[in-house]
């Protein structure tokens, strides 16, 4: 048994050895997408691999942030602050992609940290409702949220679906890892884990993107209903400063490459 399992072991908290996977193939894959995006030529054709191993990171950047937020954290609005740091640091050089459209758009460090913050802030609303409290502040606090959700997400990356995944996975992520032998519990986790699935396959337009999102989105459910504790340990951790940099210093890499070559002339 590993240590981390050993720790688990007797809490209500689940394994989460599969992290360590997830964090290299999200940079792993992110990185495909963004090169087959902005740096390979075009004669190339190397389109499908963004369309379909790039489609992996997103979702899978999202689990692990859920599932931290959820399982692995005392302050999830801490952690959120953390990952929007990432964002500030990355956002400069994430403007100087070549783009089809102008529009201002924050990058996809701000849509984790945000759906997280608004994912906490829901399951707090939830527990109030769940403990009778139904006042004009529960109402409020909804509304106010459903607001925020509305508005930020013309700002960000992956727009209102990319900020919806992460409460949507939160939510399944406790009632699938929560749920007992009843049926009732069951047939309620399955039900929560639905809503995901299907904010996973409107978040892109093609077939073969549609395929790999929501195949990532049921491999981190069935992760969540148990299949966690049966995840090996990864044989070479990431290094924790390299999990922090690699999204912002790939972005000034690639800038700098496109200069070089006179793409961002």
């Amino acid at each position: 048994m590993t240590t981390q399992a050993a720790a688990s072991a007797g809490s209500d908290r689940p394994v989460s050895t599969w992290t360590a996977w997830g964090q290299w193939l999200a940079l792993a894959t992110m990185t495909i997408d963004h090169l087959t995006r902005y740096v390979l030529p075009a004669g190339w054709q190397l389109d499908w691999a963004g369309s379909s191993i790039g489609r992996i990171a997103f979702p899978l950047f999202a689990a692990m942030v859920a599932w931290h937020g959820l399982f692995n954290t005392r302050n999830p609005l801490r952690y959120a602050r953390r990952i929007l740091v990432i964002g500030l640091v990355a956002q400069l050089p994430y403007m100087m992609m070549p783009r089809a459209s102008d529009a201002f758009i924050l990058n996809v460090c701000f849509t984790l940290a945000l759906g997280l913050a608004w994912g906490t802030w829901l399951r707090s609303l939830l527990a109030r409702y769940l403990q009778g409290k139904l006042d004009v502040t529960l109402a409020l606090g909804l509304g106010v949220s459903l607001l925020g959700w509305y508005v930020a997400g013309n700002w960000v990356e992956y727009g209102h679906r990319g900020l919806l995944l992460i409460p949507l996975l939160m939510l399944a992520f406790h009632q699938l890892h929560g749920a007992g032998e009843a049926l009732g519990e069951r047939l309620l986790a399955v039900t929560l884990a639905a809503p995901v699935l299907v904010v996973a396959g409107l978040m892109n337009s093609s077939d073969m993107a549609k395929s790999f999102t929501v195949a990532t989105c049921l491999v981190v459910l069935w992760l969540a209903a148990g299949a966690h504790r049966f995840t090996p340990s990864v044989p070479s951790a990431m290094p924790r400063r390299l999990w922090l940099a690699w999204y912002p210093g790939h972005f000034m890499l690639i800038a700098a490459w496109l200069w070089a070559s006179g793409g961002l002339g």
